[in-house]
């Protein structure tokens, strides 16, 4: 069964890209982000979706690449922000090795600039990613095998970070 080695979810900000890569590097394997996936399969940008076609036919979709995603790829998979509000993708990150990365938006705003290419961001770009976050911390944290937050880090630190705390799950798993 092809499962990947770590799923990282988080906001917008967090990190997921750049640590997926770093992780990837690290353990030699394969990184895979279900927002490319479904820009590569749709032949739009996130944001183009989300205008077109609005949120739930975006979420339809990103559905479809989470569970491609967890049943083919075997190395490192970024879920976009908001793949965990869908109740099935919560079931099925179950007994998969899952890191929070969490962020403040102190240290988001920078990183992703809140720009347009966000479009849960559009308006005030600071107060709907701080209630984004409000409504999805919970189910972040219950998801998490590892929570790591990268605030006031570099993605080298961060990195290393859950490579620390993923060989401590495993030492500690019987």
């Amino acid at each position: 069964m092809t499962r990947p080695m770590a799923v990282l979810i988080g906001p917008p900000g967090s990190g997921k890209t750049t640590v997926g890569l770093a992780l990837a590097a690290t353990w030699a394997v394969g990184f895979r982000d279900t927002d490319a996936d479904i820009e590569a399969a749709t032949g739009q940008s996130i944001a183009d979706i989300f205008l077109a076609e609005g949120e739930a036919a975006f979420r339809a979709l990103e559905r479809q690449a989470v569970v491609a995603a967890l049943a083919e790829h075997d190395g490192v998979l970024a879920l976009g922000g908001g793949a965990i509000l869908d109740p099935r993708t919560q079931q099925d990150l179950a007994g998969h090795t899952v890191v929070f990365l969490d962020v403040a938006l102190s240290d988001a705003a920078p990183r992703v600039g809140l720009a347009a290419s966000r479009p849960l961001l559009l308006g005030n770009p600071r107060a709907r990613w701080k209630e984004l976050m409000d409504a999805r911390r919970g189910i972040y944290q219950s998801l998490a095998t590892v929570m790591i937050d990268t605030t006031g880090s570099t993605p080298e630190e961060v990195t290393q970070r859950v490579l620390d705390a993923l060989t401590a799950v495993e030492e500690d798993a019987p």
